[in-house]
């Protein structure tokens, strides 16, 4: 049977890379001729549901000098390649799943393959040809007899359901408040760790992916050292149903220019951050990758979710410790709640404090200092907080109180990195540190009106156009 490239392309209208996607289904029908190619309704562990491309057919391999045709089937996600497929047993009534160390009791595929899926060395036909070495050593199913056919059909009934599209049955127990921390090093670790002593969430997962650049041995510890409500994974399909998503990969070198580092952190993200939106599109995506700005932008751009779920941790921690210099210095805890770091990350983030008669904030604001009183506290805060850096540990409480505020729907004012266009009359998709509302949904409402400042809105067009600059040049 000839492969219709322009057919296929026709059902894949809402793929966004469709024509790298035909170039690796030819190679394949080259390759596997049997292979059957239909868009199907997949049902996904949320419920919800979305038009695919599904592959069908047999992979060959021999086991015990035998000959077998194995039957399965491959869920392309509309952001293939840049996000693994989902695979499936598809077992006739007369075959039994053999549950081993990389097929599930409902038939699910799990291959290193797909844990290290990264385009453009990860393709179809190298999984095929991956599935056929992993199968001859572990045989995925077996003959049943005519007693275990007549038990097996309830199991084949929802195999068939989510194979062919309509399975409405969620594998897993669904948790109000699962929390996923993407990465494998010492950041990830800080997160995880603080989140669960925060008790922020009730399922806390650990993907640890391979990022290039992450120092210490934060996953392989977790799973000697169990933790309860923790769960570590390399199965990207596992984030679904979380309600945030923490991304914490880095990828420095001393070796590369900071520009090739930028695109380094650019290629991980592309990796998964497709899939991740994919398994869970109502979640908010968190980013704590460096610099955070640039990278928060990029998750914006490859998740292709709206930019109210997509946030940075910008200025939250150096705002609290902003909040607490000045609550110490001028011995007032209701007043110092109304400064805040705002900006860039880093050298040229800026105080600013909210403006009192704005209509913005829930609740009326305290009458603020006198302005030179102000400029006294801003001038001196900022100086204690010369010789406090940015460490993991510290970062990682900051991301959990962040992780609290929108799994538990507080509604409570964060310094985060947004989309700043429209702001201080910035023109650019740019992301900058603003004081805004964080629930349920990500950010709530549009950011607090802050006090004009001449120096301020400088310093944010200043930095706007030099983070621009610097996403111009990056391969997106």
């Amino acid at each position: 049977m000839e492969f219709s490239g322009e057919q296929v392309k026709q059902r894949l209208g809402k793929y966004k890379f469709r024509d790298l996607t035909i170039e690796e289904l030819k190679d394949v029908h080259r390759a596997y001729p049997n292979f059957l190619y239909s868009m199907d309704t997949y049902t996904f562990t949320d419920e919800s549901q979305k038009d695919l491309l599904n592959l069908s057919g047999t992979v060959p391999m021999k086991f015990q000098g035998s000959s077998y045709n194995i039957p399965v089937c491959l869920w392309l996600l509309d952001s293939h390649p840049f996000a693994p497929p989902l695979c499936f047993l598809k077992p006739t009534q007369n075959m039994g799943i053999r549950v081993g160390k990389h097929i599930d009791n409902h038939g699910r595929i799990y291959l290193p393959y797909l844990q290290n899926w990264s385009h453009p060395k990860s393709t179809i036909l190298g999984l095929i040809k991956e599935m056929s070495v992993t199968f001859e050593d572990e045989l995925p199913l077996y003959s049943l007899s005519a007693a275990e056919a007549a038990r097996q059909k309830e199991l084949l009934s929802f195999i068939s359901r989510v194979t062919d599209g309509v399975s409405a049955v969620d594998v897993r127990a669904k948790s109000r408040s699962k929390v996923t921390v993407i990465g494998g090093g010492d950041l990830a670790l800080a997160c995880l760790l603080a989140i669960s002593a925060k008790r922020a969430a009730d399922k806390l997962l650990l993907l640890d992916i391979s990022d290039g650049g992450s120092k210490g041995g934060g996953a392989t510890d977790l799973e000697l050292f169990s933790i309860p409500n923790v769960e570590v994974s390399k199965d990207l399909s596992s984030v679904a149903d979380s309600k945030v998503v923490i991304i914490t990969v880095n990828a420095w070198s001393n070796a590369q220019s900071y520009l090739e580092v930028l695109q380094r952190n650019v290629d991980l993200l592309r990796g998964f951050v497709p899939a991740v939106a994919h398994h869970c599109p109502d979640s908010v995506l968190l980013i704590a990758s460096q610099p955070v700005e640039i990278m928060t932008y990029v998750a914006w751009k490859f998740s292709g979710l709206p930019s109210r779920q997509v946030i940075g941790i910008g200025g939250n921690l150096d705002s609290a410790r902003f909040q607490h210099i000045v609550q110490t210095l001028a011995n007032s805890s209701e007043e110092s709640q109304s400064g805040w770091i705002i900006g860039e990350q880093g050298a040229d983030k800026v105080a600013a404090w909210s403006d009192p008669d704005s209509a913005n904030n829930h609740k009326p604001s305290a009458k603020l200092y006198p302005r030179l009183f102000q400029e006294q506290l801003t001038n001196r805060a900022l100086e204690v907080m010369k010789g406090k850096g940015q460490r993991s540990w510290s970062i990682g409480l900051s991301v959990a109180d962040l992780t609290d505020t929108i799994v538990q729907n507080k509604k409570k004012v964060h310094s985060v990195s947004l989309l700043a266009k429209g702001f201080f009359k910035i023109q650019h998709d740019v992301f900058l540190s603003m004081p805004c509302m964080l629930g349920d949904g990500g950010v709530l409402g549009s950011p607090q009106i802050l006090q004009h400042e001449d120096h301020v809105s400088d310093a944010l067009h200043k930095s706007a156009t030099s983070i621009h600059d610097l996403q111009r040049q990056l391969s997106l």
